[in-house]
This record gives structure tokens, C-alpha cells and sequence, in this order.
């Protein structure tokens, strides 16, 4: 006998009052008989606050047994033909195989296999085919339509199943992870690649569960504000087990059970294997999980053992059955389901002898045949319905399954099985035997897809099931039907008009002022979804509290302390703004979901969410790059940006690299303003782009929090501010003449800069206030690309920086509050033969005033001076010696440390 064994003897032979602990349980079971499970649990609940009011020590467990959580008596008959609906399983898993395999046959010229995945799908196939068949609804007249995050890896399932639906053709399927000449099937979800299938990208891993979340808090918000009818609508989510260990998977579970997203459903394919090998070799995972949900709040459903078990149990009346499963660690689990019948008879049946008697009768056939409950079609749709009805809670089933299930010897539970995907004709046989594919052996190893005709059985079961449940999924709107129109550029005209006489303002403010003018618009401020990551009031953003205030689903169950202030903290079950807290990522989410809301939900919303710029793309990075793929569409602004504005945060917490990061993502248009007119320019355009023509872009903008004098548009200068450069001012006339480039704060400092050079060394100069280095960037590179595909062309494209900059004279020198990088991105298209000198913030932060960190990183009026003269010396223009008594007169240390590495 083990010893949890053992220890369960001697704690009933302890039992000082057998009688006592009987009556107690026969009372226990008469409530279950005559009032049901929730009046006994509610009688238990009390007993247990009783005893511990009365000091008794009660220690907390948040897991339940190593059983199915849903008892076989309970379980609901299932509505299905369970025949037809096997066959259409084992068609799809056929095609899922046969796609990937094919597509790893071939043997280009330059080597390298396109990978795939069919363990993953392999093990959620029956949970797949179950919400396919009995709960997703397609978006149709009378259902919003279910939105479904599928586990990324088992892409292949659902392009398999989509070539039955007539959806994807067996062209396609041969083109499996092979995309550039157009017609191929992306390796995971991708709607960028594909946008009329996959909804949301759920590769990397991590990133769908944490999305899923804010996205069904999301259609909670909208349907509370009254913006669309989403009561009917869930949100389900496939993940993998060994993703759970991905921070962002259980990041926001605790928000769910918060604000109690009872359409919320995760399903967690509990294969009991990551990449490597096992979750939790030494330890049970779904226990794990189990005790992390519950304790957060949610509803548990776990889906562990099939209906063969059943009997079992049932007989198990010692619970020695149930006390070898509980202490049967997943790594033990593992090597049974990758052996046979015999293997799980000596090692799981064999840890007890009366556990081997009670299965002595069986063949060894018959105890393989024992099986898990995600491969259990009645189980899943006990699970699948319970999930469904339940309400007050999210809820999450934790399914206990195989990987590579089916796939015989070579894969079943074996540690290398996620990577498989070449199996030889042997493997392929025993595939085809085990699932009864009518292929016969003479065509096997040609690998034919498999779809039976169209007025066959499976066939016509196949189509109604989805038309009843309005139409096929994953399908993506990539489009919404309603039309918006963005205001008119004169709707900011607060803005665009320059600060009266001692007036100082902030892009920040500017920012502010123009976010209320949009909200004033009758069409699109209902539209409008404000979302702050706990800095409204960095960003004076606080008076939004009182005037559209902050969703809360429960209202406002307090008054708030400053209730007599004209701008209090007002919460509301209608609430506009979106406070999540100290939470880059979750706001994040948020932001996603609201900027693809007019694919998800057919109506057109417009989030802006602010935050510290440093904790934007460093610290989401990923999100934006899934926002991307998601043809997100709304404004991210990084606020306090720059490396030298938010002067006393210091190392870490100064932004230099922002615009950087942004750059690399394709979709994303990225800006640094200077003054308040640009800003709202740009804002009005993205409008125009975003919200009217529905362009799938979205924007980065940088604002600061340092106050000047605002100068405003000057007509003519729009075109300018939307392809990243225009010229600001001209100063001085002189033989010497030099062209100064700024963005965002530091133009400030270039335009002083000018001053200097006229006044102390007879400089002229033309100020560029450039509002997107990264614009000008890929305008040049769409320009020297078109020039190089076109060779014929009389008059080759020029880039819009190379065409501005071709008409003035003299060296050229940026200054920037970023990485010398981000000035130099336009450096090939800078006109040859002209010197370009640029300045930047490379190198941690610090903490000092603003005009001691410029004078640190070297991006002051200063340095702008000498990098101007040092470039004119180059050309032979001015002397050296001049360079070094503009060094000396502005008492620059020659010898000061490198700011890169100081």
C-alpha cells in the first residue's frame, strides 16, 4: 500500500466517533438527494465560517478531486449524431496530417523543412468539432456572433475542417506555410495574412488568453454603453497548458472574475506536454491551474477521465482508485498514454492489488481503451453546455488530453511529438486504420485529402450544423458596414491658432484639448474609448472622470473623497473612460480590442490610450506587433516622451528609443510633434484615414509635458506635417548658410540654436521642424525601390526629404531627443555631396534639470551650434579654430565622457 494510501487508513482508523462522522454524512447525503449540489455547498460554506469564527484552524485548499468535476448522472444527453460527427473528426484530422506532411516533402534547392504542428490539433480535435457543431454562432440577423481564440498551433485542424466547409481549396492546402506568391495558408493565426478567415493571432503564446480577456470585458463595455447588443455572445479561448506558464496567460484572470465576465470561457488543453516534455513531470498541472482559477475567482469545470472510466469509479468504493490517481504525477500519465494496454496494467493498475483485481477481467485492449475526457464527446458537451450556462462567473475547463493523439507509435505522448511533422507510410497506415479514412494503400503515399461527396451524410451534417448556428468560422469582417466622417481640420481650431502673448502650453495639453473636441462630435464622440494605464492626472487628463466617467460594470458603490471638487473621481455602469490600473499590458488589450472592434463587432470605435512612453513599446512591444497582425486602428500616444523630458525619473524611465521601436512595425505610423497645430493635423488625419476610408493603420504619437509659446498653422504647411517635414523658419543672411532639423521637444533647442549662429558666428540658417523621421524614412524607400523595379522610367521618384532639402544649400544637422538612429533613418536620402551631422540621446538616463540632461546627451542649442560650425568646417567654409572657440565660449569640456556609455 503507498503511503497517501496508508495515511488515509490511519486517519479513518483515527476516527474517534465513527457513528458521529456517519450521521454527518448520510445528513450530507439527503441534502444532495432532496434540495441538490448548491444548497449543499451553501450549508458546508457556513459550516466552515462557523468553525473558523470560532477559532478553529481550517487550512485552505482551492483544489477539488483528481475527477471529473461534472458527475456522469449529471450530464446532459448529447443532442448530436455521435456517428457522423466522428467521421467528420477523423476526415479533418486526416486532412490536418496530410497537409503538413505533404508540405514537408518538399526539397527546395536551398534546403530547410516549412515545419508545422499536428500533435496540438491532434489532441483538441473533439473539443474543436464540439463547439463547431453545438455552440459557436457565426455572426448573422439575430447573434452577434461568438468570437473564438483558437490555440495557434492547431491552425492545421481548422484549414482542414475549412476544405470540407468548401471554404479553402486543396490548392491552398498544398501551399500550406507558403504565402509569397499569394495563395498560401499562414502558419498560425494570422489575419494580416489572412484577412477573411482568422480573427486574432493567438502566436505569440500568452498574448490570446490576456487579449481574450480584455476583449470580453470589452463587448461587456459596449453593450453597457449602449453601443451594440452583446448579451448572447461569448468569448472562448484555446490554450495549451504548458502556455499557461506565459506571464500574460494568467495576468488578467483575476480582472475576469472581478468584473464577472460570465461570457467568458477558457478551455485548456491539458495535453500534459510543452515543447520539451512534460508540463509537470513531477507534479499535476491541472491541479495547478485549477487551484490558480479558482482561487482567482472563476468557475472550474475539470474534464479529466472519459466515460469508460465510468464504471470504474462508480465500483471504487475503498476510493483506492482515486487515491492512486491523485498521487499519479502528469510525467506517469505521460508514458502510459505513450505505451499500451499492458504498460498501464503493470504500472498504474499494478500500484495496488485490488486495483489489479478490479481490472483482472479487462484485456489489456480494454484498459487502452480507458479514455481521457477531452477525447470524450459526451464529456465535452457536459463541459461545453455547463461553460455555456453558467452565469455570474467566467469560467475555465480544464481538459485533460494526448498529445498527438491517434498518431500511433511514432508520436502519441512522446516528448518530441510537437515538433513532428514527417511521418513515415508505416505511421501514415496506422493513421489512416485508426481513424477509418477510405484511402486505400496504393494511393497513401501520394497523401490525398479526403472529403466525401457533397450529398453524403457527414456532408450535409456538416452544413447545417454551422447553418444553424448562423454560418462557418473563423470568419473575419474586414470591413465594418457603418460609415463614419471625420471632423474637419477647423473643428481643432483652438489648437491651430498660436498661444496669445505669455500663454505657455504642452503638446500634452494640446492633446487634451483636442481628445474633448472629438468627444463633442456628435457622431464619433459616443465612439470615442479614452484608456489610461492609472496617469490621468500626469497627463491633465482628470477633469474626464466627471465629464464622460470611468466604466465600472457594479456603478459607484462609494462616495468618492474628493466629491467636492469640481473634477471627482466618478465611476459608472455607462462610464467612457477606460482606468486599468498600474497595467501597460492590459490597457494594451484593451486598446486592441476597441481598435478592432469594427471587424469583432461591426461598429467603429476610436481608443486613445496614453501612457509614459517608456513603458509603451518596451514594455508591450509584442502587443503592437499582435495589433498589427490584428489591422488594429485607433492613436497610442507616449506621453512625457523624449529622453530628456521627464528629467527626474531617470535611468530606465527616459524614452530614446520609442520611435525605434515603433518603426519596425509595418502598419504603424509613427510621429513626434513639436508644437499643438501638428498635432491636431495629424490627429484629423488619422481620422480621416482610420475612422472614414477604414485604412488598417494605426498611430504612435509622442507628446511632452514641457510648456512654450505654441506658434500655430500656417496654411500650407498641412502636407508637410503628414509627410514628416516642413519648413518652420529662416534666419539671417550670410555667405554661410546651414539647414537645422528638429522633432518633438528639442526643435526648441534648434531653434535657439539658429539665434546663436546668427548673432555670435554670422551663420544663416533654415529651421525643418520634422514631425516623423520614420515617415520620411519609407517614403525615400518606396521611392528608391519603385526607381530600381522601374529602370526605364524618363523621370525616377524622388523622396519627398531628398525634393525639400534638394532646394536650399549648406550642411545639413538633426537634433533629436532619441537615439542618433532615429535622425539618421533618412541619412540615404539626404541630397549627395551635403554633409549630415546628427544628434541624439544615446546611453541610459539620469536625473537633472532639462538643460543639464541636454547638456549630457549633447543635444542642446550648444551642440547644435558646433555640430553646425564643425560641418561648415568640413566644407571649408569656416575655419577649425572656430569649432574650437564655440567649444570654449560655451563652456563645453572637450574630454566629458561619451553620454553612449557614461
Amino acid at each position: 500500500m503507498s503511503s497517501n494510501a496508508q495515511a488515509g487508513a490511519v486517519q479513518a482508523a483515527n476516527d474517534e466517533d465513527t457513528l458521529e462522522t456517519q450521521e454527518w454524512l448520510e445528513a450530507l447525503a439527503a441534502v444532495l438527494d432532496r434540495e441538490g449540489p448548491q444548497r449543499a455547498h451553501y450549508l458546508l460554506e457556513r459550516l466552515i465560517d462557523e468553525a473558523r469564527r470560532s477559532g478553529a484552524h481550517i487550512p485552505f485548499s482551492p483544489n477539488t478531486a483528481y475527477v471529473n468535476t461534472i458527475p456522469p448522472g449529471l450530464e446532459p444527453a448529447h443532442p448530436g449524431n455521435l456517428e457522423l460527427e466522428s467521421r467528420i473528426r477523423s476526415y479533418v484530422r486526416w486532412n490536418a496530417m496530410a497537409m503538413v506532411v505533404k508540405a514537408n516533402k518538399h526539397n527546395p534547392p536551398d534546403g530547410g523543412d516549412l515545419g508545422g504542428h499536428i500533435a496540438s490539433f491532434a489532441s483538441l480535435a473533439t473539443m474543436i468539432g464540439c463547439g463547431q457543431n453545438h455552440f459557436w454562432h457565426a455572426e448573422d440577423e439575430g447573434h452577434g456572433g461568438d468570437l473564438v481564440y483558437f490555440q495557434g498551433h492547431t491552425s492545421p485542424g481548422m484549414y482542414g475542417r475549412a476544405y470540407l466547409e468548401g471554404r479553402l481549396t486543396e490548392d491552398q492546402l498544398n501551399h500550406f506555410r507558403q504565402e509569397v506568391d499569394g495563395k498560401g495558408l499562414s502558419s498560425y493565426p494570422h489575419p494580416k495574412l489572412m484577412p477573411d478567415f482568422w480573427q486574432f493571432p493567438t502566436v505569440s503564446m500568452g498574448l490570446g488568453p490576456l487579449m481574450a480577456i480584455y476583449q470580453a470585458r470589452f463587448l461587456k463595455y459596449l453593450h453597457a454603453r449602449g453601443i451594440a447588443d452583446t448579451s448572447n455572445r461569448k468569448v472562448w479561448v484555446f490554450c495549451g497548458d504548458g502556455e499557461m506558464d506565459e506571464p500574460e496567460s494568467l495576468g488578467a484572470i483575476a480582472l475576469a472574475a472581478r468584473e464577472k465576465l460570465d461570457n467568458l470561457i477558457f478551455v485548456i488543453n491539458c495535453n500534459l506536454q510543452r515543447l520539451d516534455g512534460p508540463v509537470r513531470g513531477n507534479g499535476k498541472i491541472i491541479q495547478e491551474l485549477e487551484g490558480d482559477f479558482r482561487g482567482s475567482g472563476w468557475n472550474v469545470i475539470k474534464l479529466i477521465w472519459g466515460g469508460y472510466w465510468d464504471p470504474l469509479l462508480a465500483h471504487d468504493k475503498e476510493g483506492i482508485l482515486r487515491q492512486i490517481m491523485e498521487e499519479t504525477v502528469d510525467g506517469e500519465y505521460q508514458a502510459y498514454k505513450a505505451n499500451d494496454g499492458k504498460f498501464v496494467r503493470e504500472h498504474f493498475f499494478g500500484k495496488h492489488p485490488k486495483l489489479l483485481e478490479a481490472v483482472s477481467r479487462m484485456s489489456d485492449e480494454d484498459i487502452w481503451r480507458l479514455n481521457r475526457g477531452g477525447h470524450d464527446p459526451h464529456k465535452v458537451y457536459a463541459a461545453f453546455k455547463s461553460a455555456s450556462d453558467h452565469t455570474g462567473q467566467p469560467t475555465v475547463i480544464l481538459a485533460k488530453t494526448i498529445k498527438g493523439y491517434g498518431m500511433g507509435h511514432v508520436g502519441q505522448a512522446k516528448n518530441p511529438t510537437h515538433q513532428q511533422k514527417k511521418l513515415e507510410l508505416d505511421s501514415i497506415r496506422e493513421f489512416r486504420d485508426r481513424f477509418g479514412i477510405p484511402i486505400p494503400d496504393d494511393k497513401l503515399e501520394d497523401l490525398p485529402y479526403f472529403k466525401p461527396a457533397e450529398d453524403s451524410p457527414e456532408m450535409k451534417y456538416l452544413h447545417e450544423r454551422r447553418a444553424a448556428l448562423g454560418g462557418y468560422l473563423p470568419r473575419r469582417r474586414a470591413k465594418a458596414d457603418e460609415q463614419l466622417k471625420a471632423p474637419a481640420l477647423d473643428a481643432f481650431k483652438a489648437v491651430l491658432e498660436p498661444t496669445a502673448e505669455g500663454r505657455e502650453i504642452s503638446t500634452t495639453q494640446a492633446f487634451v484639448r483636442i481628445l474633448n473636441q472629438v468627444l463633442r462630435d456628435k457622431e464619433l464622440g459616443p465612439r470615442v474609448v479614452p484608456i489610461l494605464a492609472d496617469e490621468s492626472r500626469t497627463f491633465g487628463m482628470e477633469g474626464l472622470f466627471r465629464q464622460i466617467g470611468i466604466y465600472a460594470p457594479e456603478g459607484q458603490k462609494y462616495t468618492p473623497v474628493d466629491k467636492d471638487q469640481v473634477m471627482y473621481y466618478k465611476e459608472a455602469a455607462d462610464g467612457q473612460l477606460l482606468q486599468e490600473g498600474i497595467n501597460e499590458a492590459g490597457a494594451m488589450s484593451s486598446w486592441i480590442a476597441a481598435a478592432t472592434s469594427y471587424s469583432s463587432n461591426n461598429r467603429i470605435m476610436i481608443p486613445f490610450f496614453i501612457y509614459y512612453s517608456m513603458f509603451g513599446f518596451q514594455r508591450i512591444g509584442d502587443l503592437a506587433w499582435a495589433a498589427g497582425d490584428m489591422q488594429a486602428r485607433g492613436f497610442l500616444l507616449g506621453g512625457t516622451a523624449g529622453r530628456t523630458t521627464l528629467n527626474g525619473e531617470g535611468l530606465q524611465h527616459e524614452d530614446g528609443h520609442s520611435h525605434i521601436l515603433a518603426s519596425t512595425i509595418p502598419n504603424c505610423v509613427s510621429y513626434d510633434p513639436t508644437f499643438g497645430h501638428e498635432l491636431a493635423v495629424i490627429i484629423q488625419h488619422g481620422l480621416k484615414r482610420m475612422v472614414q476610408d477604414q485604412e488598417n493603420v494605426y498611430y504612435y504619437l509622442t507628446v511632452m509635458n514641457e510648456n512654450y509659446p505654441q506658434p500655430g498653422l500656417t496654411k500650407g504647411d498641412e502636407e508637410g506635417i503628414i509627410k514628416g517635414m516642413y519648413k518652420l523658419k529662416s534666419h539671417g543672411k550670410s555667405k554661410n548658410r546651414v539647414q537645422l532639423m528638429g522633432s518633438g521637444t528639442i526643435l526648441r533647442e534648434v531653434m535657439a540654436a539658429q539665434e546663436l549662429l546668427a548673432a555670435d558666428w554670422d551663420v544663416a540658417s533654415d529651421i525643418w521642424s520634422v514631425t516623423s523621421f520614420t515617415e520620411l524614412r519609407r517614403n525615400g524607400l518606396d521611392a528608391e525601390r519603385h526607381n530600381m523595379l522601374h529602370p526605364d522610367e524618363k523621370k525616377p521618384q524622388v523622396a519627398y526629404v531628398t525634393e525639400q532639402l534638394a532646394k536650399t544649400e549648406g550642411p545639413i544637422i538633426a537634433s533629436t531627443d532619441y537615439m542618433k538612429l532615429f535622425a539618421d533613418q533618412i541619412r540615404p536620402f539626404v541630397p549627395k555631396g551635403r554633409e549630415y551631422k546628427v544628434l541624439g540621446t544615446d546611453g541610459f538616463g539620469r536625473s537633472d534639470f532639462r538643460s543639464k540632461l541636454r547638456e549630457h546627451f549633447e543635444v542642446d542649442r550648444h551642440f547644435v551650434v558646433v555640430a553646425a560650425l564643425r560641418a561648415l568646417a568640413d566644407e571649408g567654409k569656416v575655419p577649425v579654430a572656430k569649432v574650437a572657440e564655440a567649444i570654449k565660449k560655451y563652456g563645453i569640456n572637450p574630454n566629458k565622457a561619451n553620454p553612449q556609455y557614461a
